[in-house]
């Protein structure tokens, strides 16, 4: 089985290039990473790997990855942070013809497995006006008010892949991801989360001297955040078990963002005074994840605590950070 192909649609990408990454580790011998992006701007790229360019939104770019594939890892979406989402609702329902035609194709080359990253943001508001917030349970995506725009992309494609499964026979498998973070991921530029948008503002402040922080909100909303090498185990562990419903992978540890400020402060070594900017996006009041069910399936669930991720996430920005910063004095 390591000489079977495996296909991450998403490839380069953030939480794609660390899967690609686990699969070699693995010593599987026949991993296609394929990304829209140019290869330069990949976030990991591997040479054992065979590495495409093009756009997964195309029925035919999908008839080839999938040829002669034993599994599928779709990954492959236009998103980023809340300031992104809210932003480019169309782009971001547009990723629905990377899933449609992923599935199609998947269904016509005979995959074995396919699995399907999906978000929580597919959950009803409703659920989510506190921020002392009950954590969320698989259930509680129906009746249906998912986020505008990318929430409701990822309910239908949710749906897709279960009618693929119950009318062809697709084995397919759903992860409702919670707030991926880690090295190798996007830190600046607007598509970033807030694990790593905090992260940069702190560095920056520190880095400056000027130690001022713009926080999105009032700072009382609340998240999870889940560690990258937690959501990678978590896929594996999902793609080849049982699981046919939609169930969450994400962290139980529950944070304000001003904790998470407080926590990078901590980790860098400054204090920052705060502005609260209520004017832009700042999502739903809270969010957690209901880790019931993945328990009771697996007897599994994310385990890295935040201050841990953390540290190590603003460790790999700060050295991003530095050569950005190094490489515009050299051009100045």
């Amino acid at each position: 089985m390591q000489d079977d192909l495996i296909v991450v649609a998403g490839g380069g990408g953030f939480i794609g290039g660390h899967l690609v990454a686990e699969l070699l580790r693995r010593g599987h011998r026949n991993v296609r990473s394929i990304d829209i992006k140019p290869l330069g701007e990949w976030y990991q790229v591997f040479d054992e790997a065979e590495n495409v360019v093009a756009d997964l939104k195309e029925r035919e770019t999908c008839l080839f990855a999938c040829r002669d594939a034993r599994e599928v890892y779709n990954l492959a979406a236009d998103m980023g942070g809340m300031g992104f989402i809210e932003n480019n609702k169309a782009l971001c329902m547009l990723s629905v013809l990377i899933n449609t035609h992923l599935l199609m194709a998947s269904q016509e080359s005979g995959v074995e497995r396919y699995f399907y990253a999906s978000s929580a943001c597919v959950y009803n508001a409703d659920k989510q006006r506190s921020a002392d917030v009950a954590p969320l349970k698989e259930e509680d995506a129906y009746p249906a008010m998912a986020e505008d725009g990318y929430g409701w992309e990822k309910l239908f494609s949710e749906r897709m892949c279960r009618h693929f499964r119950e009318d062809y026979g697709l084995t397919t498998r759903v992860a409702r991801f919670h707030n991926v973070y880690g090295p190798y991921g996007t830190w600046e530029g607007g598509r970033e989360k807030a694990p790593a948008a905090v992260c940069r503002k702190v560095l920056h402040a520190q880095a400056t001297g000027v130690h001022e922080i713009e926080i999105w909100g009032d700072g009382n909303q609340t998240r999870s955040f889940m560690y990258i090498d937690d959501c990678i185990r978590g896929i594996d562990r999902i793609m080849h078990s049982e699981i046919e419903e939609p169930i969450n992978l994400g962290s139980s540890e529950l944070v304000s963002i001003n904790g998470l400020v407080d926590l990078v402060e901590d980790i860098v070594g400054v204090k920052l005074r705060r502005t609260y900017n209520l004017s832009a996006p700042k999502g739903v009041n809270g969010r957690n994840s209901d880790n019931t069910k993945i328990q009771r399936y697996l007897g599994w669930e994310p385990d890295t605590r935040l201050r841990d991720g953390m540290e190590k996430t603003c460790e790999w920005i700060r050295d991003q950070y530095l050569a950005k910063s190094a490489l515009q004095a050299g051009v100045a």
